[in-house]
């Protein structure tokens, strides 16, 4: 136990799988933190990633809801889980940041998010990729009114290679999966809401998840509550390294988060400039913001601030990447419910 955890939120971690091991790092490196347990259905797997950080692994979910030992949980098990577990922490009065997505079902979704509403606890989705250094400028100079009336977004979400088949015939789709995150950022940072979606996809990088009634290549077009548009590329197999951007053209500028490379030294020769290509994985692009996406909750635990990405706005890209799937399937553009 870190000195002076008494006054620190006590926090018990569900999942020790990847994405768990990447919060467990987060949570023993937090000094506001008293990371306390761990838990997994392979108990073993608890064990070695609760030995590594200091923690306890415990064998039963009455442990990790137990108010009197733990004040927050951060809920990384499988999706398919993230319901349960929410509700658990409800019932408990023990607050909860949770993966995306509160459920692949957007109906069971919006029951969850009530329910968990109606017992007040303090909730926060891990949509990590608002805090991004670079993705939080845009959204203070388009919040400042800099670059005017936000009228075109263009972001592009492409990864290095393809997924298991094991993983996408469980993902829920590319726009479920990938896409979302996109969805998010769009709206969050333009501060409108989406009232249509046209997508349309291909199976190039691999075929065989066309079985899957799914796509690795595709193009969203959103449609915002102004009358601006969205546009997303994504592609699950680039060829050489994870690619991330984003723009936001408005009526009197421009603002734009490049792509980031792997580092920023570049070798000139004869007729030649040799630089640094992609990060490898989307992990290595993305890594910080999962530290300050666990601060950003810890802080609102303390009163500090208001939790956000709430389950609302996870309700919503949830809602956009529906409307995204149907599209794909009927080939019109769809109407984004609430």
């Amino acid at each position: 136990m870190k000195q002076g955890a008494a006054e620190m939120q006590r926090f018990a971690l569900i999942g020790a799988g990847f994405i768990g091991a990447v919060h467990a790092q987060s949570l023993a490196a937090n000094p506001e933190v008293d990371f306390r347990f761990v838990y997994d259905v392979d108990l073993a797997r608890a064990e070695r990633l609760a030995f590594s950080h200091g923690a306890t692994a415990v064998p039963s979910l009455e442990q990790v809801f137990d108010a009197t030992q733990v004040d927050a949980v951060l809920i990384a098990s499988s999706t398919n889980r993230h319901t349960e577990h929410l509700r658990l922490a409800a019932d408990a009065g023990i607050a909860a940041l949770c993966e995306k997505p509160i459920d692949l079902d957007l109906e069971t979704a919006r029951e969850t998010v009530a329910y968990v509403e109606a017992a007040g606890i303090t909730a926060m989705v891990d949509f990590n990729r608002r805090f991004d250094r670079d993705y939080a400028e845009v959204k203070r100079i388009v919040d400042a009114g800099e670059i005017g009336d936000v009228e075109l977004v263009q972001l592009s979400s492409r990864g290095p290679s393809m997924p298991p088949l094991e993983y996408i015939a469980v993902s829920g789709g590319q726009m479920r999966d990938q896409t979302v995150h996109f969805f998010d950022l769009a709206t969050w940072i333009t501060g409108l809401d989406a009232v249509a979606v046209y997508a349309t996809g291909s199976a190039l990088a691999e075929p065989r998840i066309a079985e899957y009634g799914d796509v690795d290549t595709s193009v969203a077009t959103v449609r915002l509550a102004n009358g601006a548009l969205v546009q997303i590329d994504s592609i699950r197999r680039s060829g050489y390294g994870y690619d991330e951007r984003l723009e936001v053209f408005g009526s009197t500028g421009l603002v734009e988060a490049k792509r980031h490379r792997a580092g920023q030294v570049a070798r000139y020769g004869s007729g030649t400039v040799t630089e640094s290509g992609m990060h490898a994985g989307w992990f290595e692009r993305v890594q910080p913001t999962y530290a300050a996406a666990l601060s950003e909750f810890v802080g609102a635990l303390e009163g500090a601030r208001l939790p956000s990405p709430s389950l609302r706005d996870a309700l919503r890209a949830q809602a956009i990447a529906e409307a995204a799937t149907r599209s794909l399937a009927s080939g019109r553009e769809e109407p984004v419910g609430s």
